[in-house]
């Protein structure tokens, strides 16, 4: 006859505390095989039209540095409805930004926009605004392509495109670099946002 102490505590532990602790197991590992779907498609819509209507008004600026100004107000703004367009989405899917597979999108994408706004202070400071436009090409693609490695493949793709664009205004005329701002900024976010929207719910 076995000892009291032998008896494992699986075969003490109720049935449906069992059942409970493997359902929680099952839910972190779908969880940590899920990709970040809640990337906003007509936010990325309505980012680029913010990134238009500011490289129209860049474009009449007599001066570099109030060539800026309608360019960082669209990065806040850009900021405010991508973030917000996020939670939306994710919320709606019933699940939040701050789920696992959310937490690894953010957590690719930011770092690249905080060194970006870091270089944007140093280089303004400097007078080298010629170079912005390319680094803020640059640095926003490789967000968006470390973010987008855990989310659906769509998103990488369009990481890539923004490198290439920053690579052209980085080592091109600096006369382009409100144009190619444009293209990036504004294009392919509308073009890639109307993409997401159609394919993956908004």
């Amino acid at each position: 006859m076995a000892s009291p102490q032998r008896i494992s505590r699986s075969s003490t532990e109720p049935l449906h505390a069992r059942a409970m602790e493997d359902l929680s197991f099952i839910r972190r590992t779908m969880e940590h095989a899920t990709a970040f779907t809640a990337v906003p498609g007509w936010g990325g819509v309505a980012m680029g039209l913010t990134a238009l209507l500011a490289a129209a008004l860049a474009a009449r600026t007599p001066t570099a540095a109030e060539w800026l100004i309608p360019w960082l107000v669209a990065s806040v703004a850009a900021l405010l409805i991508g973030g917000g367009a996020m939670a939306w989405k994710a919320r709606r899917a019933g699940t939040t930004v701050f789920s696992y597979s959310g937490r690894r999108f953010v957590l690719g994408f930011l770092p690249p926009l905080a060194v970006g706004a870091l270089l944007t202070v140093a280089l303004a400071r400097a007078g080298m605004h010629e170079a912005l436009p390319g680094m803020w090409l640059l640095l926003y693609g490789t967000g968006v392509l470390t973010g987008g490695a855990y989310s659906i493949r769509v998103v990488p793709i369009m990481g890539i495109c923004f490198l290439l664009l920053g690579v052209v205004a980085l080592f091109g005329p600096p006369a382009w670099g409100n144009a190619l701002m444009a293209v990036g900024f504004g294009g392919l976010h509308i073009a890639f946002g109307w993409l997401i929207a159609r394919r993956y719910g908004g």
